[in-house]
């Protein structure tokens, strides 16, 4: 038994330690209590603040000490055996067909309204990516059946800027049903067609509608809250001035190719559920009170890139 493990040269708990007192001292009003209590265990994580135990080799008696995790959900290190073990308990819900990642992204004129109202936000972005999907599939020119589907939440991109979209794991078919998505009194399994699930603009054209149109429903019952340059939103006025033009610009729906069968979906289940903003992996040096990142830059051809920011912007983008 190996008890060695190799701790990367740089985590985010180092750049916590080092920069955390200055960055909570900065935004400390601004920040949420989820937030000060990521910042405070990823710090304590796997040190002498949390306690410790002793691990023994049962082959050759050797002992060392190992501090304990944190276990928040957030922390870069406490989420390999979280992840074992939900791929092990989901294992048996995954059917023998073809499954489809389709990925449903809210535009950039939507991103500030979302960070002052995230839950009612975020909820319908859930909301419209689902109703999207049923919508199409149970068109009977389409597929006239429901499928099954998952979707994961995201608020960020590699660059850890606000990015809100969802990722969601389609079964590649589903039960019958009629056009307005009620299942068959005995309904059959309907399989899409070999290598393609459904059209991505018609996709795109029903998230939107339905995005927008639950988005103005939720301000005409004063469910939505402005801060700062959107105080004038308040305003119906103003609002539905700022919603028109997003019917007239494409929104971002993406299809990949589809999985290889259950494994593979699995694998990618597990990567994007349990996943933190970035990965200790991507960390490339703390110097001069500057961090250096890597990332994988989408608009250039999916190109490894390095990014600098100051300390204090990256710990603000993490949060």
């Amino acid at each position: 038994m190996n008890l060695t493990t190799q701790r990367p040269a740089l985590e985010v708990a180092d750049i916590i330690r080092a920069h955390g007192d200055e960055f909570r001292g900065k935004f400390a009003a601004i920040l949420s209590p989820a937030q000060k209590k990521a910042l405070r265990d990823l710090a304590r994580c796997r040190s002498a603040a949390l306690g410790g135990h002793v691990e023994r080799c049962l082959d050759c008696g050797h002992e060392r000490i190992a501090y304990n995790s944190c276990r928040n959900r957030h922390c870069p290190k406490c989420q390999a055996m979280s992840r074992a073990q939900w791929l092990q308990s989901q294992a048996e819900h995954l059917l023998p067909v073809e499954y489809y990642h389709l990925v449903f992204t809210l535009p950039d004129e939507l991103s500030d309204l979302a960070r002052g109202n995230p839950t009612v936000l975020y909820d319908l972005l859930f909301q419209s990516a689902a109703g999207a999907i049923r919508a199409v599939a149970a068109h009977p020119k389409r597929l006239g059946a429901v499928p099954g589907w998952l979707l994961v939440l995201h608020t960020w991109g590699q660059t850890l800027q606000h990015h809100p979209h969802v990722h969601g794991v389609v079964t590649g078919g589903g039960l019958s049903c009629d056009a307005s998505g009620r299942m068959d009194a005995s309904p059959r399994w309907v399989s899409c067609r070999p290598g393609f699930f459904l059209p991505v603009k018609v996709l795109s054209r029903v998230f939107r509608g339905k995005y927008l149109s639950g988005l103005r429903r939720a301000h005409a019952r004063g469910r939505l809250r402005f801060f700062g340059k959107l105080r004038a939103l308040a305003s119906a006025a103003a609002f539905h001035a700022f919603v028109r033009p997003l019917y007239q610009k494409g929104w971002v729906v993406y299809a990949k190719r589809p999985f290889g069968g259950p494994a593979p979906v699995l694998k990618y289940l597990a990567r994007y559920t349990h996943r933190v903003a970035i990965s200790n992996a991507r960390l490339v040096n703390l110097q001069h009170g500057r961090v250096t990142f890597r990332y994988k830059d989408y608009a250039d051809d999916q190109r490894d890139k390095r990014m600098t920011l100051d300390t204090l912007e990256f710990l603000r983008r993490f949060v």
